[in-house]
């Protein structure tokens, strides 16, 4: 079953890589959860121990430190919060407004944007204050998330595994209980996701570990990857149509 489920996954190969598809391909989501699950190891081991995707996560300490009156604690979990709304917002007027910002490829937008952000916060030394830079990957982590939130046929996220997990468990029950090949395909899909996000993790533990707050750019470089994919789409898309 194994072998008839990756079969059918190289024969939509160009399905995936085309110009209108690329943003929503397998490869393209197992980079960008690289990014999400480094940017939350990131934040967390060099920033002052808070999540930059896993807003649950801050929501949660902020209620913890604030039932036990540890005001301090709580207020560093609010920015990062309010960052990552202001995200949302950003992206959905960069989607809305496109042709009046003379985009072609919004989504690639993001990717540069991203990048640029990374890039600079590299720079940010550790003596300026955690919940400043923590913020801004939030910011970061959500234009990503609010873009990029179909894998092929089916919605997920790049920056947090819940919404993964579940739908890769339950896709996995379907294809085993009533040998549905469509099922199969989306569990292995999403399982790829989620550990490519766990390898994110691990990298960003080891690299921040090693080089301190510069570890950033090494999210930065697999982002310049996405970019570069989501290019290679898009010419191959224009040779196709010529």
């Amino acid at each position: 079953m194994v072998g008839k489920v990756f079969g059918t996954m190289e024969e939509k190969s160009e399905e995936l890589f085309s110009h209108h598809m690329i943003h929503e391909s397998v490869p393209f989501g197992v980079l960008l959860a690289i990014v999400g699950g480094f940017l939350d190891a990131y934040t967390f081991m060099s920033r002052g121990g808070v999540f930059a995707n896993a807003q649950t996560g801050n929501i949660v300490l902020l209620g913890v430190y604030a039932s036990k009156r540890e005001w301090r604690q709580a207020l560093i979990h609010v920015p990062p919060i309010l960052a990552f709304i202001v995200g949302v917002i950003v992206t959905e007027w960069i989607r809305n407004n496109q042709s009046r910002l003379f985009l072609r490829d919004w989504p690639q937008t993001v990717l540069i944007l991203e990048i640029i952000i990374l890039f600079i916060i590299g720079f940010i030394p550790d003596t300026i204050s955690s919940i400043v830079v923590t913020a801004i990957v939030s910011f970061v982590a959500s234009i990503q998330s609010s873009s990029f939130r179909k894998l092929v046929d089916s919605p997920y996220a790049t920056t947090m595994s819940m919404g993964n997990l579940r739908t890769a468990s339950q896709a996995a029950y379907i294809a085993f209980t009533k040998k549905d090949r469509a099922s199969a395909i989306r569990a292995v899909r999403f399982f790829m996701v989620i550990l490519s996000f766990i390898f994110g993790a691990f990298l960003g533990g080891l690299s921040t570990l090693a080089m301190g707050v510069k570890a950033i750019w090494i999210a930065a470089v697999v982002l310049v990857c996405s970019a570069v994919l989501f290019s290679l789409g898009k010419g191959k898309n224009k040779y196709e149509s010529a």
